[in-house]
């Protein structure tokens, strides 16, 4: 696994790599900008930092209620670096934040299910993933 931070500070969180990022996928691709700032507004954004140069490297987004379910949504790993296990780190920390412990966990994927798999999801559907607490 490569060595690599994993942050929910809002303030270290670069937007405008974040939005690069995102407009290099096939779900985000025609996402507009503000609509993707809006987003990360309104979620808890996890970035991906390598150790040492803190260049940020992947990020995932969590929206949820606090209360009965959290959705996982936008992970993503640059290029250069997929195949390292960031992937894996994200959604580790993730699923062992204490404040998503007890919730539904809900995603959606094309291509990512053995990912999710590993950390107790199942497939509902083609594309669909939950986790229970």
């Amino acid at each position: 696994m490569s060595e690599c931070i994993i942050s929910d500070d809002k303030a270290k969180f670069p937007v405008k790599k974040a939005i690069e990022l995102l407009h290099n996928s096939y779900w985000a691709s025609n996402r507009q900008a503000d609509v993707m700032k809006k987003s990360f507004d309104n979620s808890i954004v996890f970035g991906a930092y390598e150790s040492g140069t803190e260049e940020f490297i992947g990020m995932a987004r969590v929206i949820t209620d606090f209360a009965t379910t959290f959705y996982i949504a936008d992970v993503i790993v640059d290029e250069k670096h997929r195949g390292k296990g960031i992937g894996k780190k994200l959604i580790s920390t993730i699923v062992n934040d204490k404040r998503f412990a007890n919730l539904f966990g809900i995603l959606v994927t094309k291509d990512a299910h053995g990912l999710y798999e590993h950390f107790g999801f199942k497939k509902d559907s083609e594309r669909s993933m939950t986790r229970r607490p």
